[in-house]
């Protein structure tokens, strides 16, 4: 019964009622009438698997993250990992992002996204007086480089997008100053010339081109684009039901349990499971900056609203490439789209804000551990 009360008394019921549902929704959109149902297998294995990570993740005092080298450990061994996929990962739709561990496979650019919340939540939290400076924008952008650089190597473009994504969000919300911003933003545009003149893969590049027009090429580069924005038109308004979108089902859509998943779901569930989606997402999202503005804490504030900027960011780029309003970039959408690595770091995510929730009242108290001069680098 104590374990039992110490499991459940941080837990936020609305906020994991809400990532259950739509977790259930993404197993259910991926279900087929016909054929082989092994996406829909395989993901109801890793749903029960993500909420008890979950549910363990609320258990831990996290004083550890912000007062040790913990995160940093973390961050260093993501970072190995994602070395080492460049070296025997697996190849799949052209991208060496994923290591082949038998029973699954690891892609550790997800693991990174969280470390490199952690990482940057605790640098942040530690100068936030002095954060008005320069070059701690520089510093801090110089971890998410680390991580973006081997990442874009892969190639994964989309996970690129969401690594820069959660530093310039986190930096927004540290508190930089506008004349900094726009540096930023100078030195942004200036870094994507250079990627899109050097770095860029033609396949890339013509992604990039046709998401600006995706009629204008159906049956080549935009044949993805054009076919999502199909089945999401087609749903109408109550859709066709659940089982007999014709895009997806009948494999016009390719990737309809990863990649475009919202418009499978589109088709099957129309404007009105659409509204009840995005409502599901606005409470996730709701609670995890409630908890964020209920915090004494800089570095739990920052995780949180970390964690919120990932999901968010993972949310509208898949929305956006779904609907033709953003190029192909192969992004899932947390907790409906299909696999394992992704689904369990975002769970994970969640259980950690409604942890640091319940350790609450130890944290707010320095000499329980918490050492405000203590410096990160």
């Amino acid at each position: 019964m104590k374990f039992a009360r110490m499991l459940t008394g941080g837990v936020d019921w609305v906020l994991v009622s809400a990532v259950v549902v739509l977790s259930c929704i993404g197993l259910v959109t991926m279900y087929s009438y016909v054929g082989d149902n092994i996406y829909f297998e395989r993901q109801a294995i890793w749903i029960p698997l993500g909420i008890v990570v979950m549910m363990a993740a609320t258990l831990p005092d996290y004083r550890f993250l912000r007062t040790g080298s913990a995160g940093l450990w973390f961050y260093i061994a993501c970072i190995g990992l994602l070395a080492l996929v460049l070296i025997i990962g697996d190849i799949a739709l052209g991208a060496q992002s994923r290591i082949n561990l038998g029973i699954f496979s690891l892609q550790p650019s997800d693991p990174a996204k969280l470390a490199l919340i952690i990482v940057l939540a605790k640098y942040f939290s530690k100068r936030h007086i002095e954060i008005a400076h320069f070059k701690h924008i520089f510093v801090s952008g110089l971890y998410a480089l680390l991580i973006l650089a081997f990442v874009f190597i892969e190639p994964d473009f989309g996970s690129s997008i969401i690594i820069f994504c959660i530093w310039f969000g986190m930096v927004l919300v540290s508190g930089i100053s506008l004349r900094h911003l726009a540096l930023v933003a100078i030195l942004g545009a200036v870094t994507f010339g250079l990627l899109w003149s050097v770095a860029l893969k033609d396949y890339q590049k013509e992604r990039i081109s046709t998401f600006l027009n995706p009629v204008a090429d159906r049956q080549g580069a935009g044949y993805n684009a054009f076919q999502s924005m199909i089945a999401v038109g087609s749903g109408q308004l109550f859709g066709k039901g659940v089982g007999f979108g014709t895009q997806s089902k009948l494999q016009f859509l390719p990737e309809y349990e990863t990649d475009f998943i919202f418009a499978a779901y589109a088709e099957e569930w129309g404007i009105v499971g659409i509204v009840v989606l995005f409502a599901l997402f606005g409470i996730v999202i709701w609670r995890i900056l409630y908890h964020a503005l209920k915090s004494p804490v800089n570095f739990e504030r920052l995780f949180c609203a970390g964690v919120s900027i990932l999901i968010i960011s993972h949310f509208f780029v898949h929305v956006g490439m779904n609907i033709g309003l953003l190029p192909v970039t192969g992004t899932t959408i947390p907790f409906l789209s299909y696999g394992g690595s992704h689904l369990v770091t975002e769970l994970l995510g969640i259980g950690m804000v409604m942890g640091m929730r319940a350790g609450r009242g130890a944290s707010q108290n320095p000499a329980l551990g918490y050492n405000p001069a203590e410096r990160f680098l």
